[in-house]
């Protein structure tokens, strides 16, 4: 019989070895740790590497991109008080311009003459590490993700099933809101059990993770009479959801199954496509397919964007005008899928050699114990099928955004040979390749991840009163996302005749603290280095 993979396990656990009844939100971790592992680190307090919040803060002469959709402006000022945004001079509407903002010995001026400064981004499917590095030897070290998260702008995350346990990711939340850790902001999600048996069940349990602190609930599946009550117990509780519709219970519910309940957000693809089938029901599975074999999973899921209706049939549209009437959100989460149409792109990735944890990489590889390592025998005709995945999957995803409705960006890294930050940076990148324009990609990694986590009236946009979550680049990230990259891009000066690389993000800003990009990226380079020489001994 085929292994299960240990996500796949550990989620369908809701006990203890012991037949001791699990803390609600503690489910996967629980299981995880009963096979003798070390509990998860925690955060050390933050250092060198940040400043502030200072009394008053001034950017001097940056170019403002303020995440709106509108163009880019400036040189502006922008005078931060504490934790908030108080003036932005320099760029007035209709050619108006006002003076330069003021300053005295008591403010705190960082000349960003020629930079580029945007909102902070939004990554809203994130995970605080994942089990499933277990299995290659350690649980993630969070120092490490959030280091690299801030390193590549991320001021706020959603973490959809605070998967290495609710108590601990919302230690986390706590202590990042307090200031006293590098750390993006953090909404966090409880992951709800696959395995729940009853409508009353669902429902309390929903109550319980909500008492913990939680701020939503991520699903996977299950019966559609639980799925309904807890989405219902959600909504009562004010409590955000989100769904990743996965193929043991997609054809019960799809997503506008979901939609119409109330549901928030879909997670990845799953399930749309199920949505527009036309001539079936069931996707066309082979006859010797396992779920638990995912190779057979993701290779046949490469296969299912052809099945369904075609893009600009009437089906399609009248999905994208439904979805779009509920207030639907999509996070696709292209980048976690790329690695299935370029299996050597994605292993071969510059930034692995000193970003990269070496449990990731041996999680990363083949294996039939961890989740998203299934590249057995990864073939030619399963790269072009997600290729043609790709294309369609996109199609819809830019029709939707054209018609209206709110997409955003989620990077879901630690798994396929994705990394913290980069990802994220990847994802503004494919979002491009799907068809908006940068302005709209830049709305999606900010504004639009704001609206769907509830919090767009403090950040999301570079406005007076909202919350100072900023990030200084040198170069304009529209022309280039790969600015971006912790690593930079790389080009040809061709009058030196030499090779040189952007510098990347300089700075990011998260609720007037200032994080310096290049000492974060220098501490997770020490991190992985003292990973190595650890596991050599």
């Amino acid at each position: 019989m085929y292994r299960t993979s240990l996500l796949v396990l550990t989620l369908a656990l809701c006990i203890t070895p012991a037949g001791q009844a699990t803390e609600p939100g503690e489910e996967v971790i629980t299981a995880v740790l009963a096979r003798g592992m070390e509990p998860p680190k925690t955060a050390p307090a933050r250092g060198a590497e940040s400043a502030g919040p200072f009394a008053r803060l001034l950017l001097r002469n940056g170019m403002l991109i303020d995440g709106s959709g509108a163009p880019p402006r400036g040189p502006v000022d922008i005078l931060i008080e504490q934790d908030r945004i108080v003036e932005i001079r320099g760029a007035g509407t209709g050619g108006i311009h006002t003076a330069a903002a003021a300053s005295d010995e008591n403010t705190e001026v960082m000349d960003v003459s020629g930079k580029f400064i945007l909102p902070g981004f939004v990554d809203s499917h994130v995970h605080l590490g994942t089990p499933s590095h277990a299995a290659a030897g350690s649980l993630t070290d969070p120092e490490y993700v959030l280091k690299l998260w801030l390193a590549h702008g991320v001021t706020t995350v959603r973490d959809v099933g605070a998967s290495m346990g609710l108590g601990w990711t919302l230690e986390h939340k706590q202590r990042s809101a307090a200031g006293d850790i590098a750390a993006p902001r953090m909404v966090v999600f409880a992951m709800f059990p696959e395995s729940m048996a009853s409508v009353q069940a669902a429902r309390k349990w929903v109550r319980a993770v909500h008492k913990r602190g939680a701020d939503g609930v991520k699903f996977l599946g299950g019966s559609p009479g639980v799925i309904s009550a807890a989405l219902d117990e959600a909504q009562a509780l004010d409590m955000g959801t989100a769904y990743h519709h996965a193929q043991l219970s997609v054809n019960r519910i799809d997503v506008l199954d979901s939609a119409r309940q109330g549901l928030d957000s879909m997670e990845h693809w799953y399930g749309l496509p199920e949505a527009m089938f036309e001539d079936r029901r069931i996707q066309n599975y082979p006859h010797d397919y396992n779920y638990n074999n995912e190779q057979d999973r993701f290779g046949q899921a490469g296969r299912l964007w052809q099945q369904t209706a075609k893009p600009g049939s009437a089906r399609w549209q009248a999905t994208i005008e439904e979805l779009l009437a509920l207030d639907f959100t999509l996070d696709p989460t292209f980048t976690i899928y790329e690695a299935n149409r370029d299996l050597a792109r994605a292993r071969r990735a510059e930034w692995h050699e000193e970003y990269t944890m070496p449990y990731m990489m041996r999680a990363f590889e083949p294996s039939p114990d961890v989740h998203g390592s299934y590249f057995f025998d990864w073939t030619t005709a399963d790269e072009i099928a997600w290729k043609e995945n790709y294309r369609l999957w996109m199609s819809f995803v830019n029709d939707y955004k054209n018609a209206g409705g709110r997409v955003t960006a989620g990077s879901d890294a630690g798994f396929i040979y994705k990394v913290y930050g980069f990802a994220y940076v990847r994802e503004l990148e494919l979002l491009q390749e799907a068809g908006f324009h940068p302005l709209e990609v830049l709305q999606s990694a900010t504004l639009n991840g704001a609206e769907l986590l509830g919090i767009a009236s403090d950040t999301g946009t570079v406005e007076i009163g909202k919350k100072a979550d900023l990030v200084i680049v040198d170069e304009n990230p529209l022309a280039n996302f790969k600015v971006l990259y912790g690593t930079g891009h790389q080009r040809l000066d061709r009058e030196r005749g030499v090779l040189e690389r952007s510098t990347g993000i300089r700075y990011t800003i998260r609720d007037g603290i200032v994080f310096d990009a290049k000492q974060l990226l220098a501490d997770v380079r020490a991190l992985v280095a003292r990973q190595h020489e650890a596991d050599t001994r």
